[in-house]
């Protein structure tokens, strides 16, 4: 363990304060950090396992030499991508940046520390990411470079026991025989009514996103900008809000999966955001903060406060709202609640089951969700969602940097937790 090189009091203020110092910017910065290149990346990783983005020039080189030896030492192939704790907003910019530096390094382990992404596991060719990470984070015990030195540990332990459980496989093989003629007609029905029950969930969650994109295009078209007329700060927000209504567009035709909506949904809550910005600009008002969609219904683009409501039967909580919904919910009165189609009955899509939990992450991510939806009829969908690897924090709160949907303290949320350590990466 890496306490034998330095006390973990002292390894875990070091490498935070190395990290958290990057991401301090004057307040009149706009523009979250660049993203490294793919081959400066790729170099790095190749050479000796670790890749610590140049802007963060304060990790003490015990605790870098650390994570290299962890590297060099694995019989799985790990490596270690440390970014600024800004420099990623998203689970589609986190993709932007690993997916080509994956597949130029090749198969193995990457535990990337990326700022609103916090500490993520990824693999080209391993599946179990979230055992993997959820491993690490118990054998770190709270010391962040302990954690993400003892991903091999946690790898092998994986392979391990999945070779364990071939060797079982073959001893059952004997037995499975005897019964393999009602064991393959039973399967057989069984993939049968799980692929039916999976088409048509994503039938009923790809039409939902569509309504959601059609929604946006039309507040897009009704807008009636002259670009040619306004002023730099105003094109640019209409410009990231017709890229963002391009982009869920192109991605919803892509989808094949239910959790791939989450990626449509991240793209509209961008566009709906630069939406607002827009308007705002256009009308001379302020430039809106970047919170949270409106959580009855995240048609309804940003939210404008936090109200407590109570679902029924359910305790009070804080939820995000937009204005009209915040006033309903102070006057009695009933929010314009998203329905959405369930076995052909409208339902409130937070009660609409794990199959539009994605849905909903993409729009708020799951530290937001936590604190929102708990203790709702939300059990099956956060059981689905963890099972998915998606405990990294993505949630919004008051962001320092106009849209920046990452660090910030997360109260204002009422599930988040503190930001601090280690980029919002809380033991």
């Amino acid at each position: 363990m890496l306490r034998r090189l330095v006390t973990p009091a002292v390894l875990t203020a070091g490498f935070t304060a190395a990290v958290v110092s990057t991401s301090v910017v004057p307040a009149s910065a706009d523009a979250r950090p660049e993203l490294p290149e793919t081959q400066a990346v790729v170099e790095e990783l190749e050479g000796d396992g670790v890749f610590i983005d140049p802007s963060i020039d304060a990790i003490p080189s015990a605790e870098e030499g650390a994570l290299e030896t962890a590297s060099a030492d694995s019989e799985i192939p790990v490596y270690y991508v440390i970014l600024p704790s800004d420099a990623v907003a998203s689970q589609t910019g986190l993709d932007a940046l690993m997916n080509p530096v994956m597949e130029d390094v090749g198969d193995g382990v990457y535990a990337v520390f990326a700022g609103s992404q916090d500490f993520v596991v990824l693999s080209p060719n391993i599946e179990d990411t979230a055992g993997i990470r959820e491993i690490a984070v118990q054998e770190g015990q709270g010391n962040q470079v302990d954690t993400l030195a003892a991903v091999p540990d946690a790898a092998q332990q994986l392979e391990d026991a999945e070779a364990a459980g071939a060797t079982s496989g073959l001893v059952l093989l004997g037995v499975l025989v005897l019964v393999v003629a009602a064991g393959a007609l039973f399967v057989r029905n069984s993939r049968r009514k799980r692929a039916a029950e999976k088409a048509k969930q994503l039938q009923e969650i790809k039409q939902m996103a569509t309504e959601d994109v059609v929604r946006l295009g039309e507040d897009v078209s009704r807008l009636e900008i002259d670009v040619s007329k306004v002023d730099d700060a105003t094109r640019e927000d209409y410009s990231q809000a017709m890229d963002a209504y391009d982009q869920a567009k192109t991605l919803l035709d892509t989808i094949q999966e239910p959790e791939q909506v989450r990626m449509v949904t991240s793209a509209l809550e961008d566009g709906r955001y630069y939406m607002a910005s827009t308007r705002a600009r256009m009308n001379g008002e302020p430039v809106p903060s970047r919170r949270g969609p409106c959580f009855f219904n995240p048609q309804h683009g940003p939210s404008v406060e936090d109200v407590a409501w109570a679902p029924p039967g359910g305790a009070p909580r804080e939820v995000t709202a937009c204005a009209a919904c915040a006033e309903a919910v102070r006057v009695g009165g009933q929010p314009d609640v998203r329905l959405v189609e369930v076995n052909g009955e409208r339902r409130p899509y937070y009660d609409a089951g794990p199959a539009y939990s994605p849905y909903a992450s993409g729009y708020f991510g799951t530290d937001m969700m936590m604190g929102m939806f708990t203790g709702m009829m939300m059990g099956s969908m956060m059981g689905s969602m963890m099972g998915m690897g998606m405990g990294m924090g993505m949630g919004g709160g008051d962001v320092a940097a106009e849209g920046d949907m990452g660090g910030g303290d997360m109260g204002d949320f009422g599930g988040g937790g503190d930001m601090g350590d280690f980029g919002g990466f809380d033991f």
